[in-house]
């Protein structure tokens, strides 16, 4: 964070580009980064995160000024984007590195992503997997995965999952648009 009144927030819903390629055009998100988070070794790469057995979830890092969007309207964002009632998975990605997950930076974010995963909960009747602990061992991505769908918007996952996602976001928070 270079900016001392931002705000940090970690999620994993799935794919970390579609993540990255919604926040990317949220107002008052300053930055987002992907990453891997949550498991277990140094220098994780892509492919042994693929391969199920590290344990690191697939994340975004985003830094937020507060003053313009709220981490409730983020996380808003969050559970509108995926589906958090699907344990390991989003659509057709499968594994532990897709999971549903808030990975707080404060006491005072664990404390309002509880009160909002409880809302989640009662309007999915319980069904809602998403794990909510501090962030750890994380991880930025390869470089090749920073603003993947920005550089690739005609590339396969992007133009049939991505985008969808992208327009999802759009039609339902106009007054989060950047």
């Amino acid at each position: 964070m270079t900016q001392p009144n931002l705000e940090r927030i970690t999620l994993g819903g799935g794919c970390f580009w579609c993540l990255e390629a919604v926040y990317e055009r949220v107002r008052g998100v300053h930055h987002v980064e992907n990453g891997y988070s949550n498991g277990q070794g140094a220098k994780p790469t892509y492919e042994a995160v693929c391969g199920g057995n590290t344990g690191f979830a697939e994340v975004v890092r985003i830094d937020f000024d507060p003053a313009e969007v709220s981490l409730r309207e983020l996380l808003e964002v969050f559970f509108t984007i995926h589906d958090p009632t699907t344990l390991n998975r989003q659509g057709a990605d499968v594994g532990t590195q897709y999971r549903s997950g808030i990975y707080w930076h404060t006491e005072a974010q664990r404390q309002l992503a509880a009160e909002v995963l409880k809302e989640v909960n009662d309007h999915h009747a319980g069904r809602a997997v998403t794990e909510l602990l501090p962030e750890t061992n994380y991880h930025p991505a390869e470089a090749y995965h920073q603003h993947y769908y920005a550089r690739n918007p005609d590339q396969g996952y992007c133009a049939f999952v991505v985008a969808g996602k992208v327009e999802k976001f759009l039609a339902s928070f106009k007054r989060l648009v950047k």
